[in-house]
């Protein structure tokens, strides 16, 4: 299918779907923005702005609604709802896909309850149709002032890799494909977490090296895991793997990284998340990536102190003196 054919569906109106839909409508394709909120969706679609991307005007031809209706006509459903959200989300709107309409997700996490990846709970919801996973280092707000950006196209199903990569190529996003749908998922997921300890770091003022070191560890604990479910091992070292961590753990904007920053300086867990009107992916993640590490046994020393800060009160020094305190060995990946 053409490009220009398409019609692009994205379901959710947060900062990846409001600079995606720039994307579509820069190649002529045509596109829905569909949110869950009915006063969002008319607000969104009488200003074309949004509180969550300041200064961003949504392109003039993009549809907005509310109505899982306008779904009827797409040939392409972006899922763009937070992971733990997907399950019910879709639940109401499922009846109104298209049969055998190919979904793709831009979520990054694991459902806390089920530790299913976002792609997995879509095709529960939604029946066995395509699905794709399009991930890779895309802070929202560089894409909006249309800064270059990477991306990868991950599926099982080449045809729909070339469709998703042809889609959301543009001047400023260039996008590989790739077959390996879980370990681009699994990456997806597990950059987060890694993302809070880097901005604890940040918070504490343990400086470059240390967070640099934490860096690199944190990878070791993804690939890790991520061999483990099913990843191919070079998925982790590309641009979903190292690529996508590395702009998640340095840039300002990243709400991971902010929130961890925030834990680091002494804040409490509430206080921080109630400071953003973003999800912050890590915190559910953390918890079920720590119980399915068990479940297989890998160890993940980074995750697990993230969740000890986050869930059990463990005070950010003393996870790090228990960090420092392990023995120290060959340096491994796997």
């Amino acid at each position: 299918m053409q490009p220009e054919s398409e019609h692009v569906a994205i379901v959710g109106d947060g900062q990846m779907a409001l600079v995606l839909s720039d994307v579509l409508a820069t190649r002529g394709i045509a596109a829905t923005m569909v949110s869950p909120f009915a006063d969002s969706a008319a607000r969104l679609a009488s200003t074309r702005t949004s509180e969550r991307l300041p200064g961003f005007r949504i392109p003039d031809a993009l549809r907005v609604t509310s109505d899982p209706a306008l779904l009827a006509d797409a040939t392409l459903v972006v899922c763009a709802i937070p992971t733990q959200f997907i399950r019910p989300t879709f639940a109401r709107m499922a009846g109104a896909l298209p049969a055998g309409v190919p979904l793709v997700s831009i979520a990054k996490g694991i459902e806390v309850e089920s530790f299913r990846l976002p792609c997995d709970i879509l095709v529960e919801v939604c029946g066995a149709r395509g699905i794709a996973a399009l991930s890779g280092p895309t802070i929202a707000a560089e894409l909006a002032r249309r800064l270059p950006a990477v991306l990868v196209a991950a599926s099982a199903d080449q045809e729909l890799t070339s469709r998703v990569q042809a889609a959301f190529t543009s001047p400023w996003t260039k996008v590989y494909r790739s077959g390996d749908l879980v370990g681009v998922e699994l990456a997806g997921a597990c950059k987060n977490v890694i993302a809070i300890a880097a901005g604890v770091a940040d918070g504490m003022g343990l400086g470059t090296n240390a967070k640099s070191a934490l860096l690199a560890r944190g990878l070791a604990e993804i690939a890790r895991i991520g061999v483990a479910l099913g990843g191919k091992v070079e998925t982790f070292f590309g641009v979903a793997g190292a690529g996508d961590l590395a702009t998640t753990c340095f840039a300002p904007e990243g709400r991971n990284r902010s929130f961890g920053e925030r834990l680091g300086r002494g804040e409490k867990v509430a206080d921080a998340l109630s400071s953003t009107i973003s999800v912050v992916e890590g915190v559910p993640t953390a918890r079920a990536l720590v119980r399915i590490a068990r479940e297989h046994g890998v160890e993940l020393p980074i995750c697990e102190a993230v969740s000890a800060m986050v869930f059990d009160g463990l005070d950010p020094h003393e996870a790090l003196g228990q960090l420092m305190r392990r023995a120290t060995t060959t340096e491994r990946i796997g």
